[in-house]
């Protein structure tokens, strides 16, 4: 029997934390991450997703996988949900769903397949063997064709997907799955703060983000001024905060884990180096991000109790 989840839980910002690392990149550190997500909950992040693609889960074992899953739920409480990553083969996928169901997970969200020959047909068993595995409610994550959004509407009409992470940028078809959908589905941004005021607009209620982890207060802000229909200050708040996303987004995003991490070990996070093939970043590299990053910080800043 499917775990039940209030789906306005998720209508919100769904943080995506790294995964801290010892200095070797060897070993996670789960004390780390508890640490940061506590911080993050007392900003006002309700919905964690660890482990996921900011997350380095393709450098991660099941284990490693569920320790942070574990360390994320002990550590936000009750008052949040905590959304744990499956993917790769099935076997790992079902590996990490059960585990992460006794970590204290409250739903999976089923990463973008990696496998070559991908086709609707393929996913939809992969999908219903990690339903049939799992009571959680799961969500998934959609970065190009397969699925289709007419697989994730029969999926959604066979009652187990709750929810779609949709990071394609084709905010039309998005508006033509939201209407079809009717309800039965509850749709996110997957491309973050840049993308977020379309995506919202045509009928997503939140979005994922990993600039969030720089600026909590900053990006919970705008999702509220979106949900409030003020698109203008919306949009004022985009721009406050995608000098961290149009930084992460260069060469084919391919420095999106490495300035999240440089910009946490600034702050006092010491989250470590990302595992190859993840861009390492030269001295340069990250006096730059952090010259970008100043101002950003200030706008957060402005929005602390207090300022």
């Amino acid at each position: 029997m499917p775990r039940p989840l209030d789906p306005a839980r998720l209508d919100t910002v769904h943080l995506v934390p790294p995964t801290p690392f010892t200095a070797d990149g060897r070993r996670v550190v789960p004390e780390v991450l508890g640490a940061f997500v506590r911080a993050m909950a007392g900003a006002g992040v309700r919905v964690f997703v660890p482990a996921a693609g900011t997350g380095e889960f393709h450098s991660l074992s099941a284990a490693e996988a569920v320790a942070c899953v574990r360390a994320t739920r002990e550590a936000s409480g009750p008052g949040c949900v905590v959304i744990a990553p499956v993917g790769l083969g099935l076997g790992h996928a079902v590996e990490v769903a059960r585990d992460a169901a006794e970590a204290g997970a409250d739903a999976l969200l089923v990463m973008p397949p990696v496998h070559p020959y991908l086709c609707d047909a393929g996913f939809r068993d992969y999908f219903r063997a990690i339903a049939d595995a799992t009571p959680l409610p799961l969500l998934t994550y959609k970065r190009g064709p397969v699925p289709s959004d007419r697989l994730l509407l029969e999926l959604a009409g066979e009652g187990r997907l709750a929810g779609v992470k949709y990071a394609v940028n084709d905010v039309d078809a998005f508006a033509q799955l939201a209407a079809a959908a009717g309800g039965r589905l509850g749709l996110y941004c997957g491309t973050a703060e840049r993308f977020a005021p379309f995506f919202m607009l045509a009928g997503a209620t939140g979005y994922t983000s990993g600039a969030g982890c720089l600026a909590p207060r900053l990006t919970l802000a705008l999702h509220a001024a979106l949900c409030a229909g003020d698109y203008a200050a919306g949009m004022r708040l985009v721009r406050a905060i995608r000098p961290v996303e149009d930084a992460r987004a260069r060469d084919g995003d391919s420095y999106n884990i490495s300035l999240v991490k440089c910009g946490l070990e600034a702050a006092g996070h010491p989250f470590g180096p990302p595992r190859p093939p993840q861009r390492q970043l030269t001295a340069d590299e990250k006096a730059d991000f952090l010259l970008r990053l100043r101002p950003v910080l200030a706008a957060e800043a402005a929005l602390e109790p207090g300022a």
